[in-house]
C-alpha cells in the first residue's frame, strides 16, 4: 500500500477517537466527499491498517465488579503452547484482552469477573490448572483508561 497521506491520517485520528462516527460525519469533519471517505476507509481495512472497531463497555454496569491482570510465565515455552493458551483463553467470557509479552512474563491477561470468588475460581480453573503455567501473579485493576489520541510516528 502507498504511504498514508494527511487525509488518511485525519480519518484514522477521528476513527481512533470515535469508532462510532458515521461516514457522513467523518467526511464532513475532514472536508471530503462521503464516497471518497468510504473508499479510503475500505482501502485501509483491506490493507489491515484498520483491523476493526470496538465498543468500550463499562463492565461494572453489566456485573463485572472486578477487573484484574494476571501475569503468566509458561514452562515449557513454545509457539504451539503459546498459541494454544491464547486460543483457549479467548473463548472464555471473563477475558477482556490478552497480551503475549517478551520479558519476565509470557502473557498478561486482562479479565473482568463479578466478585473475588469468581476471580479465585477463574484463575484456578482456567489458568493455574494448566500444566504449562509455571507462575501466575494476579493484580486488581482500580481504573482502566484508553487514550483517544492516535500515536504519531511521523518524523518531526
Amino acid at each position: 500500500m502507498k504511504k498514508l497521506d494527511d487525509i488518511d491520517l485525519k480519518i484514522l485520528t477521528l476513527l481512533y477517537k470515535d469508532a462510532d462516527i458515521t461516514n457522513k460525519e467523518l467526511a464532513a469533519q475532514i472536508g471530503i466527499a462521503p464516497s471518497t471517505c468510504l473508499e479510503r476507509v475500505k482501502r485501509m481495512k483491506n490493507h489491515s491498517i484498520i483491523k476493526g472497531a470496538f465498543v468500550d463497555i463499562n463492565f461494572k454496569n453489566i456485573g463485572g465488579n472486578i477487573e484484574a491482570i494476571a501475569a503468566i510465565r509458561l514452562q515449557p515455552y513454545s509457539e504451539q503452547i503459546v498459541n494454544q493458551l491464547r486460543d483457549d483463553l479467548l473463548k472464555l467470557p471473563e477475558i477482556v484482552s490478552l497480551y503475549h509479552m517478551g520479558g519476565s512474563y509470557d502473557y498478561f491477561i486482562h479479565m473482568s469477573v463479578k466478585d473475588s470468588e469468581h476471580l479465585r475460581k477463574f484463575v484456578f480453573n482456567a489458568v493455574t490448572s494448566r500444566e504449562e503455567v509455571q507462575t501466575v501473579e494476579t493484580s486488581l485493576v482500580f481504573e482502566h483508561s484508553r487514550s483517544g489520541v492516535l500515536p504519531s510516528f511521523e518524523d518531526d
